[in-house]
């Protein structure tokens, strides 16, 4: 499977550090992303599940939503990413940014993580399902957040 026709994608940007952080606070922020990424590419990661879901059931106006999941970003980035992102309509896709933190992520259970998946990327569909309803698109998040809270769980 190629994962062209795959309505969702995932993207994981690493745990942020500065040159001058200290040794402890890189390898830190390495562990961080790798734990991070095994929950998504890992054997059971939120990737799999995604890859069930096909573009062409949901409407021909977006072909790709992509997840995209910061790991204790800088405060700089942190304060520029939206909601949600414009809509590209040559490229028939969104991006949609996740901020993990050591408060919603890394400092939670293992089911409180798996739940952080669930809960996060649901509540962005809302958002979405407001901007195909202004923009005027022809995807059908209801039916997408429906299949998608089907298989989620």
């Amino acid at each position: 499977m190629n994962g062209i026709d795959n309505i969702l994608g995932v993207y994981v940007g690493g745990a942020s550090v500065y040159f001058e952080d200290d040794q402890q606070t890189k390898d830190l922020a390495r562990e961080q992303t790798n734990l991070f990424s095994s929950y998504i590419w890992g054997e059971k990661g939120i990737s799999n599940i995604l890859k069930k879901l096909k573009h062409k059931d949901y409407g021909k106006d977006i072909v790709l939503i992509l997840f995209q999941f910061y790991i204790n970003p800088i405060p700089y980035l942190k304060d520029n990413l939206k909601e949600i992102e414009n809509y590209r309509k040559a490229e028939k896709s969104i991006g949609i940014p996740i901020i993990v933190t050591n408060e919603n992520f890394f400092g939670k259970s293992e089911e409180e993580r798996n739940s952080f998946f669930e809960t996060s990327i649901l509540q962005k569909l809302d958002l979405l399902g407001e901007l195909v309803k202004k923009k005027k698109l022809d995807t059908d998040i209801k039916l997408l957040k429906a299949n998608l809270s089907d298989i989620i769980k």
